[in-house]
């Protein structure tokens, strides 16, 4: 399980940085579909079937054709930058990565500041919810001790998408009828108007 667990990861960190150093955003987007599948499968091989096939339907599927479908539409161009903000942004990449891998060093305690930090294994040596499914425990947990975060989340999600459809309809009233200034002049060609 070791290895394969071993594989999995060396497999999200190598799509993960693929991601961020592939110039083109489709082939990105494509490696995020592979990152996407090998953190699915380190959930499956941490008993955490119902977050792995989540991963692969939700985060794989829908948000990728979302993303991929932003992406062809944008139709995005490279940007023409200067040296200085190329450097600015490396600086900052840079910063970034340092600190990320010097919380990763202390939560593990390999600093000398004397912490224990974070051990590789199972916090509990028994299971809790040994008897009941995975989909069971985590409904329980997400409608009693989370009911209230995911009621805020269902509430954002109902703005979003009535802010969506209002944006759409506006749109497409600009697009069909002129407002302010006057009515385009009839031409020859065009018909006269039935009153």
């Amino acid at each position: 399980m070791i290895p394969l667990f071993l594989g999995f990861a060396a497999l999200l960190v190598a799509t993960s940085l693929l991601v961020i150093l592939h110039k083109n955003p489709v082939t990105s987007a494509l490696f995020l579909v592979l990152a996407f599948c090998s953190l699915a499968g380190i959930y499956l091989l941490l008993h955490a079937e119902f977050l792995g096939m989540v991963q692969i339907v939700v985060y794989a599927g829908a948000i990728m054709v979302l993303f991929l479908f932003v992406i062809m539409y944008l139709n995005l161009q490279h940007d023409v930058e200067t040296g200085v903000q190329i450097a600015v942004r490396r600086g900052i990449g840079w910063l970034a990565g340092a600190a990320v891998l010097l919380t990763g060093a202390t939560l593990f305690g390999v600093p000398a500041g004397g912490g224990s930090g974070w051990a590789l294994g199972p916090a509990n040596a028994v299971d809790p919810a040994a008897g009941a499914g995975n989909v069971r425990a985590i409904g329980r947990e997400l409608y009693s001790r989370y009911l209230f975060p995911f009621e805020l989340t269902s509430v954002l999600l109902l703005v979003a998408m009535v802010g969506v459809i209002v944006i759409a309809r506006g749109g497409a009233r600009r697009g069909g009828a002129r407002r302010g200034g006057p009515p385009p002049a009839a031409g020859p060609a065009d018909p006269p108007e039935d009153r």
